[in-house]
């Protein structure tokens, strides 16, 4: 099925991966940044409402979760072994301390992961996405400003 995305401006397309991915890690459509990504917590749009282009088509499945809890175990070790070494809590409180934190953390950084690996998905042209629709556009931006 063809992706149906009415054309904006060449400024408000994203000029590199990394602001794609900046766009679907702060919540918003990688390809134009003016509308939200997401409908729910973890449910993208179907659509765009601002340019029209189709989120139906990621395939992100396991792999926010497994970027949230990578980063979360990196960030949690050092607060692990501070605790440990530096307070006389109980190992109750310490382990309900660590507990808190790292849901919180899980949580915080679960849809900012699925929105950048939407984003990444999108400017690669991966799975359903036509062959790298982000840098198609930019690129030929670009060559129209040159002529």
């Amino acid at each position: 099925m063809p992706e149906q995305t009415r054309a904006i401006p060449a400024t408000s397309l994203p000029q590199t991966l990394w602001a794609a991915i900046g766009r679907g890690l702060r919540g918003k459509c990688p390809r134009c940044g003016g509308a939200h990504l997401f409908a729910r917590f973890l449910k993208p749009v179907e659509r765009c409402r601002a340019c029209g282009q189709d989120w139906s088509l990621h395939q992100a499945d396991d792999f926010p979760p497994y970027v949230s809890i990578l980063l979360t175990g990196h960030i949690m070790a050092p607060i692990i072994i501070w605790l440990g070494l530096q307070t006389d809590l109980s190992a109750a409180a310490m382990m309900t301390i660590v507990a808190i934190i790292a849901l919180t953390l899980l949580m915080g950084l679960l849809q900012p992961a699925k929105g950048g690996i939407i984003a990444l998905q999108w400017w690669m042209g991966m799975h359903g996405f036509s062959r790298a629709p982000g840098r198609r556009e930019v690129e030929a931006v670009a060559d129209a400003a040159a002529l």
